[in-house]
């Protein structure tokens, strides 16, 4: 159910879009944003790689604010992922600080909307400003029953997936399991040991910068999410970017393995 009018969440439509297509039953679940192309678009301008980050920070309001109007109960960005350690220092201790700033900036904004801010990832790498920012606003808006914000931050799914078999052992071994005789882990037990326990898998995935690699984001999870690619590069990424891909999301059959 949309939460206002569609011509005030799409008040200036390219003549190409029509937002009364939209289909307020058939909005996603779950959308999981890949955000790419911050570096490209600051290069394009002369800038810094920082510049083109900060550029991206209101793309990710608006993508927000969009979402949250449209009636996605959950949105997940993947903001900074394990590799992106390997990046120069001074760009990764820009986005850290970028991190901080941000989050105490909007969540005063978010808890207004009613939205609820969750992470996943390995926190505890995170420069203490960073992760006490993160914690800030999760514990502000902890009460919220809006649209769940899950950011992924120093997260890496196949580091995700290790973590949580390694702990299907551990409680193996704690409940005195000898190993012929540990019984099949299913799905639902291996997911409860997933950064994502308790979050519905996605059911839209979108990249933007026109690549098409999934860049070690939630790998289980992704498993019968539909794909869609868009050419913006980040920072250019707008609510009509967004509808675009919710309209081809709502034009595809979803079959899960089955015939339709």
């Amino acid at each position: 159910m949309f939460k206002k009018p569609l011509f005030d969440i799409f008040p200036s439509a390219p003549a190409d879009l029509d937002p009364a297509l939209l289909d307020a039953e058939r909005v996603p679940s779950h959308i999981a944003v890949i955000m790419d192309g911050n570096g490209r678009w600051a290069k394009l301008r002369g800038k810094k790689r920082l510049e083109g980050h900060r550029a991206g920070i209101e793309a990710v309001r608006e993508t927000i604010r969009c979402a949250n109007d449209v009636g996605v109960e959950y949105l997940t960005i993947y903001s900074f992922s394990t590799e992106n350690w390997k990046r120069p220092a001074d760009e990764v201790g820009g986005l850290m600080g970028l991190f901080a700033k941000t989050m105490l900036a909007e969540t005063e904004g978010l808890h207004e909307e009613g939205v609820r801010v969750m992470t996943i990832g390995d926190m505890q790498r995170l420069p203490a400003a960073t992760r006490n920012a993160f914690e800030k606003a999760k514990e502000r808006t902890r009460q919220n029953d809006g649209m769940r914000l899950v950011i992924a931050a120093n997260y890496g799914g196949r580091a995700e997936i290790l973590r949580a078999a390694n702990a299907c052992v551990r409680e193996a071994i704690e409940r005195g399991e000898a190993a012929d005789s540990v019984a099949p882990i299913g799905e639902a037990e291996f997911s409860s040991h997933l950064w994502t326990a308790g979050i519905p898998d996605p059911d839209l995935v979108i990249r933007t910068s026109g690549e098409m690699r999934v860049s070690n984001f939630l790998l289980w999870q992704i498993a019968y999410a539909e794909f869609v690619c868009s050419d913006a590069l980040w920072p250019d990424f707008d609510r009509y970017e967004l509808l675009r891909c919710l309209l081809e999301y709502q034009g595809r059959r979803r079959r899960y393995g089955a015939v339709s």
